[in-house]
């Protein structure tokens, strides 16, 4: 702020030396001064610029890196100098084109798509920016992503890769992360958007999966048998267990018992030949 006040006091001043010229007593505008006034003016509001929030100023002489970042707002710089600026918040990067590699047991792994999310840091932009340049996505990040993701499901089976896919992402994100740190590149997160198997393998666990179904569905019905018979095994012991007791129970003295509680008082008669004899009679 202090550097722009002082400028418009340049200006002011340039233009009362320029554009005014004092005779006899008198001020005497000059119009051919003006350009000059013009251009000093020029030159000086050329001597500032901005830095937005989020970004690291970088300032260059003749092409040569300063050893100096700016931070966010207006800064000075001479005519002669350059501020280029590097971004240090969380950017997305996503493959156009998608990847294609082999798994552990040599699937085809095609049409990968991968989100990073990743962020330069501040501390490190002048080296990054040295070292790389401002194009450090085509240069670094983008290189390493598609390496990592090739030496990392290389590491797992096809199978592995689709019911531990949380983890694949992971070991991608640490070992991507130890390959651009030292560029001063921290990885955020990575997502794994999509990747697919060979139309061969595709079918192979389509008929593995209906295999297994139809075996789980047998398991299934085998329990279901062994359930029922084994319900008939118990019910028949327990009702022959039931029988045994009754029977144990039976004593002559209770079977006279139901025998004299069931009796209507008449004796029974005994045929022989033509002649029918009442017992009754006998023990009268």
């Amino acid at each position: 702020m202090i550097l722009i006040i002082i400028s418009l006091i340049l200006v002011i001043v340039s233009a009362a030396l320029l554009g005014v010229d004092v005779e006899e007593g008198e001020l005497n505008f000059r119009p051919r001064m003006l350009f000059s006034l013009l251009f000093l003016g020029i030159n000086l509001f050329g001597c500032f610029s901005t830095v937005k929030t989020g970004e690291i100023g970088i300032k260059t002489r003749f092409g040569k890196i300063t050893n100096t970042y700016l931070s966010e707002g207006i800064n000075f710089k001479l005519p002669f100098e350059k501020i280029e600026t590097v971004n240090i918040k969380v950017q997305k990067y996503e493959n156009e084109e998608t990847l294609e590699t082999s798994t552990k047991d040599m699937q085809i792994v095609t049409g990968i798509k991968v989100v990073v999310n990743f962020q330069v840091e501040g501390g490190q932009a002048v080296e990054l920016y040295r070292n790389v340049g401002s194009n450090y996505k085509e240069t670094v990040l983008e290189p390493s992503i598609q390496e990592t993701i090739k030496s990392i499901i290389s590491k797992y089976t096809a199978e592995e890769l689709v019911t531990k896919r949380s983890d694949v992402a992971i070991d991608i994100q640490n070992t991507l992360n130890d390959r651009t740190h030292k560029y001063g590149i921290n990885i955020v997160s990575i997502n794994i958007n999509n990747f697919d198997f060979s139309k061969t393998y595709n079918e192979s666990i389509e008929r593995k999966a209906v295999a297994e179904q139809n075996a789980l569905t047998a398991q299934q019905e085998l329990e279901t048998t062994k359930a029922e018979a084994e319900k008939k095994k118990i019910e028949a012991q327990a009702e022959a267990d039931s029988n045994k007791i009754k029977e144990k129970s039976l004593t002559d003295k209770i079977i006279q018992q139901q025998f004299i509680e069931k009796w209507n008082g008449e004796l029974p008669k005994v045929t022989n030949g033509n002649n029918i004899f009442d017992i009754s009679s006998l023990l009268k």
